[in-house]
């Protein structure tokens, strides 16, 4: 029942070619951004540390890549939000 759920919601689990591929494309994209994967983790683990104070993310599903096209490198972020923190 959730996996019809799921496709109908254009939510379907990935086969492990495609998850190869992504991860390939995610290793180019550093690799001619000249980033190093540990600078990948530390930016990630700042990013984290920052909107925590502001809201509770969904760490597991969270996805922090680089993306380049012809002329620049774009960090993409797509960090799913719980909540907002409210002001002490």
């Amino acid at each position: 029942m959730f996996d019809v759920l799921m496709k109908i919601f254009g939510r379907s689990e990935k086969k492990s070619g495609q998850i190869a591929k992504e991860r390939l494309q995610v290793v180019l994209i550093h690799d001619r951004a000249s980033v190093s994967p540990e600078t990948m983790e530390q930016l990630k683990g700042d990013i984290i540390t920052v909107l925590s104070k502001y809201m509770d993310i969904n760490r597991s599903a969270m996805e922090i890549t680089l993306e380049n096209d012809a002329n620049s490198v774009a960090l993409v972020a797509n960090i799913p939000v719980n909540s907002l923190r409210h002001a002490k």
